[in-house]
């Protein structure tokens, strides 16, 4: 699912999970329209050093019953200029261990780094996964993603059904 303003009003989950960078700014992408939706809150957190979006940093945010979503979480990646696959793999890894502690079991996230294409669908795809398996307390994930990017995320999908049908079978 893409995100857009009337998309986001419409999420119906626990918790949306947004990452980004420490040098973006302006926020972009869906926590870009989140800041729209708050009337700029998190750019002014983000002004003030409350938020900061250094690498390891996490923030539950107040939605102030602006967000579809019980919840908001803010998950930062450090410069983009070190962003790289441990540091995605990293953040996937708070995202769900964050999740899990709050007991959420049905979320929608941007992947990091996708809203400024600092990572491939198809490697964002086969990373999560592979992160994903080692938290199987999460029922459902939504991805914030366009339609480009889910057709070159499917056959990496597609792949890991078949994967997980010849393991089960």
């Amino acid at each position: 699912m893409p995100a857009d303003l009337r998309r986001l009003d419409r999420l119906k989950s626990e918790a949306l999970s947004l990452a980004f960078f420490e040098d973006e700014r302006p926020l972009r992408g869906a926590l870009g329209l989140v800041d729209w939706r708050l009337c700029g809150f998190l750019s002014r957190e983000v002004r003030a050093g409350r938020v900061r979006g250094v690498e390891g940093e996490v923030t539950l945010t107040p939605t102030q019953g602006r967000l579809s979503v019980d919840k908001l979480f803010l998950f930062g990646l450090g410069p983009r200029a070190a962003f790289g696959p441990e540091v995605y793999e990293g953040c996937v890894r708070r995202m769900f261990r964050t999740l899990e502690r709050a007991k959420v079991r049905s979320s929608v996230c941007g992947l990091p780094g996708r809203s400024v294409e600092a990572i491939e669908p198809e490697e964002a795809m086969e990373r999560l996964l592979g992160v994903a398996g080692e938290f199987l307390e999460h029922d459902e994930l939504t991805l914030l993603e366009g339609p480009d990017a889910q057709k070159a995320m499917e056959p990496v999908l597609l792949q890991e059904r078949r994967r997980a049908r010849a393991f089960s079978g």
